[in-house]
């Protein structure tokens, strides 16, 4: 018996099966993650993750979120980081964001390598549609699939007598004119991904004419994709540029009458969309044991399960597919996706290597000719269809300023900030210009003008005189 107020003497046993509890094999008790994904995904996966620890460790790891932005924000911050820190950057994980962006960063040396157990490892698909779901070297893996296609309101198409969409081209079509919804794919990695795959479904020079006639039909850029998403839910535009599980939420949310989501058939693929453990992580082991849980079994019924189903999301459903292919069987009836992607048929063969070389180049293209021009595009888009869509008129309003080949010459240099500032201003020079030669320059705001004179007369009436009193009264001259 210790009576109260003694000391309980340790035990050696006690003190061993505590320092065994507190390391758990190495397990750090924190794990710091920069990621693009929304809160559901954060939240689902935090909490999932913490009862994973406990249960398998004896200990709870606290996840620490790291939010910059969307996806082309998070690569520049991590790349920008390590320009100045280049053994470490005090982040664990990057986590969401397609494939692109990592394989950039395993060109630059800036993952870390961790091949994951037999037993998770054998259950993931080696690639979907030629694209790899995981790096050979395992310096990333894909922890879900994402669709890219266009969201479109049903209702207002019915109430305008326009058509369903069926392909990217369509987004371009004369009657869709201020229609269109997009985000900006310099803050929004799934919208990027949807501009890469049209340029890669059709070609560099039909690409960028399917691209060029959607931004003239786009009624303005958002920062967010789901902004734009719910911008077709509301009316504001009847259709827009939609990763899959955006548009899925949204026609679980309002019905399948009302709100409607095409991939286009051959013209678009399912990505894979990573996580992986950057560059020094400072707490390795925790890195390495979500990585695991996050391609297990119970980590992938988290992305495909309805909420509340028993293993699956507890307060968020995440509209997502699984990157094991037998899961799909297996979880048949109880999943909140209905398509099975490795069961698609798609003729695109999309190169991943290139998409990455190039990703910050196709931002920064569809920035200073579309976005950062947007009212001289549409414009020009409008005085095209007013004059029957003459073939010269479309081949000038949709010319890119450079070839795929020099597109990709540029990217080997596009970390240079003065020459990439300066490819970026001829690029804005040279779309204004061909906008303007054939929508003419803006009309003057003659009602702006009217306004400014009367402030002035204004002005001139009455307070020129007081300030010329005033002055008077010191003895100064105006």
């Amino acid at each position: 018996m210790v009576r109260a107020g003694s000391k309980r003497p340790l035990r050696i046993d006690v003190l061993l099966l505590g320092l065994w509890l507190s390391s758990a094999g190495g397990l750090e008790d924190r794990l710091i993650i920069i990621s693009p994904h929304w809160e559901g995904v954060q939240r689902e996966f935090e909490r999932g993750f913490m009862e994973y620890t406990r249960r398998k460790f004896g200990r709870g790891v606290r996840t620490e979120w790291l939010d910059v932005g969307g996806t082309s924000e998070v690569l520049k911050f991590v790349k920008s980081e390590f320009s100045r820190n280049p053994e470490g950057i005090g982040i664990d994980i990057m986590f969401g964001g397609g494939i692109d962006p990592y394989i950039d960063l395993s060109r630059l040396g800036l993952l870390q390598a961790y091949k994951l157990p037999d037993p998770i490892l054998l259950r993931i698909a080696k690639d979907i549609g030629g694209i790899p779901i995981y790096d050979p070297k395992y310096r990333w893996y894909g922890a879900t699939l994402a669709g890219f296609g266009i969201v479109y309101n049903k209702a207002v198409l019915r109430l305008l007598g326009l058509p369903e969409p069926r392909t990217w081209e369509d987004l371009g079509d004369p009657k869709l004119f201020s229609w269109v919804g997009s985000a900006d794919p310099r803050s929004s990695g799934s919208v990027h991904m949807a501009y890469e795959i049209i340029l890669q479904a059709y070609g560099w020079e039909r690409g960028w004419e399917v691209i060029t006639r959607m931004g003239g039909n786009v009624r303005a850029f958002t920062r967010g994709a789901n902004e734009s998403v719910k911008d077709v839910v509301v009316g504001e535009v009847a259709y827009g540029l939609a990763i899959d599980f955006y548009a899925w939420t949204q026609v679980n949310r309002i019905g399948p009458d009302n709100v409607g989501y095409v991939m286009p058939e051959g013209l678009t693929v399912v990505n894979p969309d990573a996580v992986a453990i950057l560059k020094g992580a400072p707490h390795p082991e925790a890195a390495r044991r979500f990585l695991e849980f996050v391609l297990s079994e119970e980590g992938q019924r988290l992305w495909m399960c309805r909420k509340g189903v028993p293993g699956g999301p507890k307060e968020y459903q995440l509209n997502r597919f699984s990157v094991l292919p037998d899961l799909y069987g297996k979880l048949r009836g109880l999943t909140a996706v209905s398509v099975n992607p490795f069961s698609m048929v798609s003729s695109l063969r999309y190169d991943a290597d290139k998409g990455s070389r190039r990703w910050r180049v196709l931002n920064d293209m569809v920035g200073a000719l579309i976005i950062d021009v947007h009212d001289d595009l549409v414009r020009a888009w409008k005085a095209v269809i007013g004059r029957r869509l003459r073939e010269e008129e479309l081949e000038l309003l949709c010319r890119p300023p450079v070839s795929e080949e020099e597109a990709l010459r540029l990217a080997d240099r596009w970390h240079d900030p003065e020459f990439r500032n300066e490819r970026i201003a001829e690029w804005r020079s040279f779309a204004r210009k061909k906008y303007e030669k054939l929508g003419g320059r803006p009309e003057p705001d003659r009602w702006g003008r009217i306004a400014t004179a009367l402030a002035l007369g204004m002005w001139v009436a009455f307070v020129f005189p007081y300030v010329q009193r005033s002055f008077r009264r010191r003895g100064l001259k105006v």
